[in-house]
């Protein structure tokens, strides 16, 4: 299966969404965003898509770099 997007984006929207599942909550901790279960969901959501689509990312990037040091 050939995916039209490459590694280095897959990472980084990978990172992002780790960032935004990390950061969410620190906000609900402080008070400045009301917790609620949907943002919760979304939190944790966003943390478990980001670590999926790092990995695949950089799966893809070994993939493709594997043999150029050869």
């Amino acid at each position: 299966m050939r995916s039209d997007i490459p590694p280095s984006r897959l990472i980084l929207i990978g990172f992002v969404l780790l960032v935004l599942g990390v950061v969410f909550p620190l906000l609900m901790m402080l008070r400045l965003i009301e917790s609620t279960f949907w943002l919760n969901f979304l939190s944790f959501g966003a943390q478990v898509a980001g670590l999926f689509l790092g990995f695949i990312g950089a799966t893809m990037y070994l993939r493709i770099n594997r043999h150029r040091d050869d």
